[in-house]
């Protein structure tokens, strides 16, 4: 078994022991902090609209097969930039992101099977295909878990206008990830709708689901 593997989150438990080694490894750092309000930052588009976000890239999921973003069209895309070894932000927004879709699907199924939750990570170097599959298992069965090589990653991040960064590489293995935490709603035409802080909680991210896709189809 590989070193990742030993650390997938393959339950709750696993990821409150993932949370916990990390946080204390932050500690240790003097660093739990992410600056979403950097200048290239996405806390910085507007909140809806018709602005540049988005556009062309090439990833490939759990299985190694390259996935584009026009594989995404014709659904809703609701994106979330993180990675694995995140111990408190990623999670928490994904677990968001999650429990919204489930309430949306509770109430309007036809639009929650209209949104395709996406992960992409910002860690390529240690987020390979086969562990980010098993991250997002834990999250939402629907949940796509995207890598790539550093030069895709970092391609698709700019199209979103995500800033990340390594913090302390040079002191440990074990650093962390400064960055953006947003979700991105985009239309089926790869459009950008709107975003979500990481802090939007679960009935926020399904009421404005619920009145974007849902309103859309009737």
């Amino acid at each position: 078994m590989s070193d990742e593997q030993r650390l997938m989150p393959r339950s709750w438990t696993g990821r409150i022991g993932l949370v916990l080694t990390l946080a204390m490894l932050a500690a240790l750092a003097g660093f739990l902090g992410y600056r979403l309000g950097e200048p290239n930052s996405t806390a910085q588009v507007a909140e809806e609209g018709p602005v540049p976000l988005g556009g062309p890239f090439t990833l490939i999921d759990s299985t190694g097969k390259q996935v584009t973003n026009r594989e995404l069209l014709g659904r809703y895309a609701l994106i979330y930039f993180g990675y694995i070894y995140c111990p408190d932000i990623c999670p928490t927004a994904l677990a968001s992101m999650a429990r919204g879709l489930d309430l949306l699907e509770s109430v309007k199924p036809a639009a929650a099977q209209m949104v395709q939750p996406v992960f992409i990570t910002i860690d390529p170097e240690r987020d390979r295909p086969e562990a980010v599959g098993q991250y997002v298992e834990a999250f939402h069965p629907r949940l796509l878990g995207l890598t790539g090589s550093p030069e895709q990653v970092a391609a698709a991040a700019k199209g979103y206008r995500v800033f990340y960064q390594k913090v302390n590489p040079e002191t440990s293995s074990e650093y962390l990830m400064d960055h953006a935490s947003n979700l991105f709603l985009m239309d089926p035409t790869g459009r950008f709708v709107t975003h979500f802080p990481h802090n939007a909680t679960p009935d926020r991210i399904s009421e404005r689901l619920e009145e974007i896709v849902a309103g859309a189809q009737s």
